[in-house]
Parts: C-alpha cells; sequence; structure tokens
C-alpha cells in the first residue's frame, strides 16, 4: 500500500487527533495511540484497516515498546512518530511542588524519550523515518507563570537537535514542532495548576493563571490547519529542524532572537574576555 505509516501519541483530543485525521485523510495509515483508547472509537470508524488504536500510557515503560512492535507488526513499518502526548503546568517556579514538577517532566520529557528510543530501532534498521517532536514556542521563551513546562519544552528542543545531528547519517530527520496558542484543550483538561499560591507573584504568574481560562477556547491557532502544516513537513523532501506555528509564536521567536543579539552584543567584550589570553 501506498501513503505513509504514522504513529501518533496522544491522539484522543487536540493537536494529536487532528493530526490522526489529516493523515487519514492525506490517504495514510495511522497507529493512534492514548491512554484511555476508547476516546478514539469514533475516529476510527469507517477507516477500516487504515487505522490501528493502542492504549498508551508514555510514563509506562514497556507500553512503548510494546506499541511500537504491534504497530509494525500491523503495518510492516512506521514511517513518521509524532511526539504530541503532554501536559501544561501553570504557577510559579517557587509555587510548584516537587511532585508537581516531577509529574509533568515524566510526561513532557521522559515519555517522550520512551517512546522515541523504542521506534529509533526501526528507523535505523530501515535507514529512513522521520520525528517530529511536538514542544512549543514556551521552548523557546520563557513566560511568567509558565516556568515548569517551559523546563519541559526546552528540553524538547535540546534533545531533538542533539538527536537530529545523531540521527542524520543514518537516513533518519527530525521535526521539533514549536506552536504559539491554538485553540485546543491545552488550557483546559490539559492544563494542571499548582496547588500553592503565593502572594508576591499575584501581578506574574498570578496573571498567567487568570489569562488561561480566559484565553481558553479563544485561541487565534487552528488544530486542522496545524495538522496540515506537519503532513506538509513530513512529505517534504527538505524537512526544517524547526518549525514555529501561528503568527503569535513567530512574534515572540523572533523577539527574543532579536533580544537575544542585542544582549550578546553589549556583553561581548565580557564575553570573549572569559578565555586564557592568547600567547
Amino acid at each position: 500500500m501506498a501513503g505513509k505509516v504514522w504513529f501518533v501519541t496522544g491522539s484522543s483530543r487536540g493537536l494529536g487527533r487532528a493530526i490522526v485525521q489529516a493523515a487519514l485523510q492525506a490517504g495514510d495509515r495511522v497507529v493512534a495511540t492514548a491512554r484511555r483508547p476508547g476516546q478514539l472509537a469514533g475516529l476510527a470508524a469507517g477507516h477500516g484497516q487504515s487505522i490501528l488504536v493502542l492504549p498508551l500510557d508514555v510514563t509506562q515503560d514497556d507500553m512503548a515498546a510494546s506499541a511500537a512492535e504491534a504497530a509494525v507488526a500491523r503495518f510492516g513499518r512506521i514511517d513518521v512518530l509524532v511526539n504530541n502526548a503532554g501536559y501544561g503546568l501553570v504557577g510559579a517556579v517557587e509555587e510548584a511542588s516537587d511532585t508537581e514538577i516531577a509529574g509533568v517532566h515524566e510526561t513532557n520529557v521522559f515519555g517522550l524519550l520512551r517512546v522515541t528510543r523504542a521506534v529509533l530501532p526501526h528507523f535505523r534498521e530501515r535507514r529512513s523515518g522521520h520525528v517530529v517532536n511536538l514542544s512549543s514556542i514556551g521552548g523557546l521563551v520563557g513566560l511568567p507563570g509558565f516556568g515548569i513546562y517551559n523546563a519541559t519544552k526546552f528540553a524538547v528542543e535540546g534533545l531533538s537537535e542533539a538527536m537530529a545531528n545523531e540521527v542524520a547519517p543514518l537516513g533518519i530527520r527530525v521535526t521539533v514542532v514549536e506552536p504559539g496558542p491554538f485553540r485546543t484543550d491545552f488550557l483546559g483538561g490539559s492544563l494542571a495548576t499548582a496547588r500553592r499560591r503565593l502572594a508576591d507573584y499575584d501581578s506574574t504568574s498570578g496573571q498567567t493563571r487568570a489569562s488561561a481560562k480566559q484565553r481558553h477556547g479563544n485561541q487565534p491557532g487552528d488544530p486542522v490547519r496545524c495538522a496540515e502544516a506537519i503532513i506538509k513537513v513530513a512529505t517534504s523532501e527538505n524537512p526544517p529542524r524547526h518549525l514555529l506555528l501561528g503568527r503569535f509564536a513567530y512574534e515572540r521567536a523572533t523577539a527574543k532572537l532579536e533580544d537575544l543579539r542585542k544582549e550578546i552584543g553589549a556583553w561581548r567584550e565580557v564575553t570573549l574576555g572569559a578565555d586564557y589570553e592568547n600567547k
């Protein structure tokens, strides 16, 4: 059968679900995974043998390997891995508890690594494949109230860049996607809130907590267009290593680049003066 075979985590809602739908509409085959696969029943209906729905909690070591093996057993291969599973945590860095911090890292970072490491052996064997890691504009720009979430996405950025260089000679590609605010459930059911609240942060992280509720359902990004962009990247002969999605992400990223250039330039002499003197 022609077309690509996709393996998508966090497929039950949001961008994950939109990506599954877009891939199926493109005539591809999809392995749609979720912690509660029953939520995918309606999506799978009518697509026959083109979709395989599997349970996958990315925080469980054995489930990632089992899902990858089941995908290959069904379709013979995996062409595109989309690491989409994840959630947000809002609250100041000081407000977040050890348990809250560990939980979001377990899913957003270690979960992504578990699935990637389960799929990479199949990619290496075939000397082809494409890893698409869903990061965020929050993986490039730190925002008050999202420091812990930012930490997970900054980690995804770093590991994606390093991995891209590691696997490129093996015919494997890596793209890290940095969406801005999209009209998904990220600010709803996919957003955890730090239980502790300190009044000193009311004007910073406190404002972020309040605005999250106000912005939920009003985000400018269209999940369908986001999914279409990812399909385009996966079918490109020269896919980008970084893909910003949405005007908000573009403007925040370019502003950060300009600020970084100015700051680096202002402290250039101090920076260069930190080396041993040439003799």
